[in-house]
């Protein structure tokens, strides 16, 4: 099933290859048919799958390249499973977005399938040269994706994503061949080298925990790795914001608690003070910085810095609260950003302007999408009864123990937030109607179906967050336990 999961998307690159690159039609209706599988069997995944059953789950384990002991080893648990399925479902709602797209069609749901099945295998790879050869593929598709279909400055954003990712890998890879090479018998296995980390000394765990968080502290993005992200942001395509804030920067904090705490446990303890005042400088940074924004998408774009800041606190804390609320940070965000993005995209498609300063006064030309943007605006700022909410409590409730200062300063974030969401909402939809937008027509019935999933989606999990942190509080326990055992 797993095989399936990562490989549809691969398959419908093949598909699309056989299409005429003229018949925009069916270029189209391949790469939504696939999405759409993929989606289904993410949730025949989600159908079968047992929270409570230890370790993992749908494990397929084949030998690939066995002179150097690597394995074609999958396999899914709490921790993996939230990720994947709003990978699928992003996915799919990004595909329908992407019909705007009418240049280079074939060659653009290529690149969009192969991106797919890269975020996939990364979230389910289990073995750590498998890991790092989807966390490579994932690179070029998007490069392209911007370079080619991005804004005015795209080569520059394409560019600068890639070396600031790219660089950071370099430093994964050498934590990884360090740990192979300590591991008797030799192998990339995450389970097994488990064990492995947890033997080392300290100064050597610690130098081999810092490799691993600069690839993924430029990925999620921690200060002072961020500065890629609001160009990237700004010159892709909709659909590929939707998916760079809603999966990519996903995979960093995914990282962390996949690799970089189970596997240096000892050194996970002892630098989580650090993480902490990290996470504090990006809630407070990326807030104060949104609020000087006047481009509507670079506001979102550095709201991301900020809200993913939360996820860095809560994973600081060590604690079963703290390391809930960053998991369920991680979906919250990636359903609220996705929607806000999908809702930047459908206003500049009808203005052809970001400019904050030119709306005003949309609540009455167009109701419907501005109902839509006020919830997803208020779920981002942390309104009680949205999803943005229970993440970002969780959160400080569980990193309140072991950090209170910071805790008490990251507060002053959601204070900030609520700013500059509230300032947007009133340049936006509030004051007399710019003569410019009489005409303005409403949001469509496709946009609707691109948006709505994700706000049902933001508002169960606002009411009921059972939903999530019952997947994933399981593996989260275990996860705990492996990293606080080695220090009693």
């Amino acid at each position: 099933m797993l095989t399936w999961l990562t490989f549809l998307p691969l398959i419908g690159v093949f598909l699309l290859l056989a299409v005429p690159g003229r018949n925009v039609r069916a270029l189209r209706a391949v790469a939504t048919a696939v999405t759409a599988a993929t989606l289904l069997v993410g949730l025949a995944l989600l159908a079968r799958f047992q929270p409570a059953a230890p370790g993992y789950q749908f494990v397929e384990r084949l030998s690939w390249i066995p002179a150097a002991q690597i394995t074609y080893y999958l396999g899914v648990d709490g921790i993996s499973l939230p990720m994947v399925l709003l990978t699928v479902l992003l996915g799919f709602l990004a595909c329908l977005a992407s019909f705007g797209i009418t240049t280079r069609v074939k060659e653009y749901f290529i690149f969009y399938l192969l991106l797919l099945t890269g975020m996939l295998g990364t979230f389910l790879a289990l073995d750590l040269f498998l890991f790092y050869v989807f966390w490579e593929i994932v690179l070029v598709p998007m490069y392209f994706l911007i370079g080619i279909w991005g804004g005015p400055r795209k080569e520059y954003a394409a560019i600068k994503f890639f070396l600031y990712t790219l660089a950071g890998s370099v430093f994964m890879l050498l934590a990884i061949l360090a740990l192979y090479l300590h591991a008797a018998p030799h192998t990339f296995a995450i389970p097994e080298l488990a064990a492995v980390g947890r033997s080392l000394p300290l100064g050597l765990q610690q130098l081999l925990f810092l490799g691993f968080f600069l690839a993924f502290a430029i990925k999620v993005p921690v200060f002072p790795f961020h500065t890629w992200l609001p160009d990237a942001h700004v010159e892709a395509p909709t659909p590929i914001s939707v998916l760079l804030a809603g999966v990519l920067l996903k995979m960093g904090g995914y990282g962390l608690f996949r690799i970089a705490f189970p596997l240096l446990p000892a050194a996970a303890q002892t630098l989580a003070g650090p993480l902490a005042v990290l996470a504090v400088i990006n809630i407070l940074y990326g807030a104060l910085v949104a609020m000087a924004q006047t481009d509507f998408k670079k506001l979102v774009a550095y709201s991301s810095v900020s809200h993913m800041g939360f996820v860095l606190l809560g994973a600081s804390a060590m604690t079963q609260t703290g390391f809930n609320g960053a998991m369920l940070q991680m979906v919250s965000h990636g359903l609220l950003t996705g929607g806000m993005f999908l809702l930047v995209g459908v206003l500049y498609d009808r203005t052809h302007t970001r400019d904050l300063a030119a709306f005003g006064g949309l609540s009455a030309r167009v109701p419907v999408y501005s109902g839509l943007l006020m919830v997803f605006s208020l779920g981002s700022l942390g309104l009680p009864g949205l999803s943005g909410f229970v993440a970002e409590f969780l959160s400080l409730l569980g990193a309140f123990p072991a950090h209170r200062l910071a805790t008490g300063l990251s507060v002053l974030g959601i204070v900030l937030t609520a700013g500059y969401i509230l300032l947007m909402l009133q340049r936006v939809l509030l004051g007399p109607l710019n003569p410019r937008w009489q005409t303005l027509p409403e949001i469509n019935r496709l946009e609707l179906a691109t948006l709505v999933p994700l706000l049902l989606l933001t508002v169960a999990i606002g009411v009921w967050p059972a939903m999530v942190l019952d997947l994933q509080a399981p593996a989260l326990a275990s996860l705990l336990r492996q990293i606080i055992g080695p220090l009693g």
